[in-house]
């Protein structure tokens, strides 16, 4: 097993962020049991010259944090934190809960509120990332809570992780290269379109995409990965959509979602499950009901709802359309405290067109 994590360090090191001599690195996670990952990622960014700093988080503090709170403590900013996202040049990120759930009582109005504060912090390190000052990537480490979440074993969920990231390899990064090659035939195809309409069960809406750029993943932000996105034009969605996925953010779920956005604005949201909370996250601020990312998963080595966002929008066969903060680097100018994934699947018959042809059918690209 520990090969296997010296395997793991060295692509998100290596390959994802390409750690350079001196760069400030940054390592991420939000309890102990990653360890064993992040003592080889500590290894690895040392061996390249730079300069590891690591920022390991204790499971409960975000809920204790909601809970207490003052809106004066919510609305502060840790000047380490801005210090990290304003100077930092790499940062590698392993999530590795020991509960998904802590978050599922909490004040949605108050969570709501502390994103909005971080927005601009954000935006900031989206603008760094545009201009190549800045690189991140997360990823996971497989504990108890996340095999649950995804109704696996331990062991289950481990094989299914090595899978997707396709750390079974002997070279993942080259097959990762080829993925990244293979998408950036449809990056290109797309690249210059004007109009994206999609069709499928309850479903039936455009985005205008003029002179906004796609962007192919393949291992760089995510790991694992496996989309091809852009930013929309902001007040251009038009129509209807179903998400029939169940949708989870920050522990809370939503399912069978269906949106109705008109001149780029959700002005209608309904959800079987968890609509107040849908509904306090749209209300969020001023940006939160623009669309912020439209996606196309391509991972075929995912293929069932796992509970865990950083999988599941990679699900070969489905889409994806993000509510809130769009990307910079696409040419997005949506800026929101929420940036919350919405699955849909598409191997039900649904349709992509790009500028009225037909690009995309029942969960594959027919160009």
């Amino acid at each position: 097993m520990n090969n296997l994590w010296e395997k793991y360090a060295k692509v998100l090191v290596e390959y994802s962020v390409d750690v350079q001599e001196g760069d400030l690195t940054v390592i991420r996670t939000d309890s102990y049991l990653s360890q064993p990952l992040i003592k080889e990622i500590y290894k690895q960014v040392l061996l390249r010259g730079a300069h590891p700093v690591v920022r390991m988080g204790v499971e409960g503090l975000n809920e204790i944090f909601i809970k207490n709170a003052t809106d004066k403590q919510l609305e502060y900013i840790d000047p380490m934190l801005e210090t990290e996202y304003k100077q930092a040049d790499k940062m590698i990120s392993i999530g590795a809960p020991l509960n998904v759930k802590n978050m599922a009582g909490a004040d949605s109005k108050k969570m709501a509120k502390r994103s909005s504060v971080m927005r601009n912090l954000s935006a900031e390190m989206m603008k760094r990332v545009a201009e190549g000052k800045f690189k991140w990537v997360i990823a996971d480490f497989p504990t108890n809570a996340l095999a649950q979440e995804a109704k696996m074993s331990l062991d289950e969920y481990t094989d299914f992780l090595i899978n997707a990231c396709y750390l079974n390899l002997d070279n993942p990064v080259d097959k990762w290269r080829e993925i990244s090659k293979n998408q950036t035939k449809i990056e290109n195809y797309l690249n210059g379109k004007t109009k994206i309409h999609i069709l499928g069960e309850k479903t039936d809406i455009t985005f205008i995409v003029k002179d906004r750029i796609w962007k192919n993943c393949a291992g760089e932000f995510n790991f694992p990965d496996g989309e091809i996105y852009t930013s929309p034009v902001e007040d251009s969605a038009e129509g209807q959509i179903y998400f029939d996925f169940p949708q989870i953010y920050r522990g809370n779920e939503a399912h069978k979602v269906l949106l109705t956005l008109k001149n780029g604005k959700v002005v209608d949201a309904k959800a079987e499950k968890g609509e107040e909370f849908l509904l306090n996250m749209l209300d969020m601020d001023e940006g939160s009901r623009f669309v912020g990312e439209i996606a196309i998963g391509t991972n075929d080595m995912i293929q069932k709802v796992t509970g865990n966002i950083l999988f599941d929008e990679k699900i070969g066969g489905s889409i994806h359309m993000a509510l809130g903060a769009s990307y910079p680097e696409t040419g997005g100018k949506n800026v929101s405290g929420l940036h919350w994934d919405l699955i849909k699947n598409m191997k039900n018959g649904s349709e992509i067109y790009a500028d009225d042809v037909l690009i995309y059918k029942d969960g594959k690209f027919i160009i």
